[in-house]
């Protein structure tokens, strides 16, 4: 059985906008049609219009990340790679920083990830602390893929990580891994309590 893809969403900041318009009306637009949505269907499942969506979908406005929230979540979209921006910038000396506790949360039946320093614009990188709440693989469709690389900690508990090419990797607190984040993988729970790990989303 695959593993399948943890339903991933991005944060509810209304404040900032939409990182890379055109790649995300892609794959909103891409997600919905796999998904057999009309625009109708998917943007009352969302509770956004119609004609907003489809300017989404053709990169004719920047909506608020909580309209991304709520798309991500109708269509059962990843998210961290959403949030790898360009590195283009003007801007040489930039920082960001997030208090204990403080990162913005999207909870899903299968993940809980705190993002981190996500404020920041034109990045390539994205950090987030992630509690694996999935048990068994048989609790995704699909793979995750994403373009990139990935860097995984656990933090604490113990997980499995599924990828598409590998045998399932037993990981205890401590354990780190790199990775291909286009190679199709998952990753649950093993210990009694939920195991929290710390990833960072890198872009191509």
């Amino acid at each position: 059985m695959e593993p399948v893809q943890p339903e991933e969403t991005g944060p509810a900041a209304e404040a900032m906008e939409a990182p890379d318009g055109e790649l995300l009306g892609k794959m909103i637009r891409d997600a919905r049609k796999e998904k057999g949505l009309t625009l109708e269907e998917a943007a009352k499942a969302a509770a956004i219009g119609r004609s907003t969506l489809s300017k989404i979908e053709n990169n004719q406005t920047r909506p608020s990340f909580e309209i991304i929230r709520r798309l991500m979540q109708t269509l059962d979209l990843e998210t961290p790679q959403l949030f790898v921006q360009s590195a283009q910038s003007d801007i040489s000396g930039r920082r960001d920083h997030t208090r204990a506790g403080e990162g913005e949360h999207q909870v899903t039946r299968t993940y809980d990830h705190e993002l981190l320093c996500n404020e920041l614009t034109t990045k390539r990188m994205v950090p987030y602390i992630s509690t694996i709440k999935a048990r068994d693989v048989t609790e995704f469709d699909t793979w995750v893929r994403h373009r990139g690389e990935e860097f995984m900690y656990v933090i604490s508990g113990e997980v499995i990580l599924y990828t598409e090419h590998y045998r399932p990797l037993h990981m205890k607190a401590g354990d780190s891994v790199y990775y291909d984040s286009g190679m199709g993988h998952g990753c649950v729970s093993t210990s009694e309590e939920d195991a929290r790990v710390l990833w960072v989303s890198l872009s191509d």
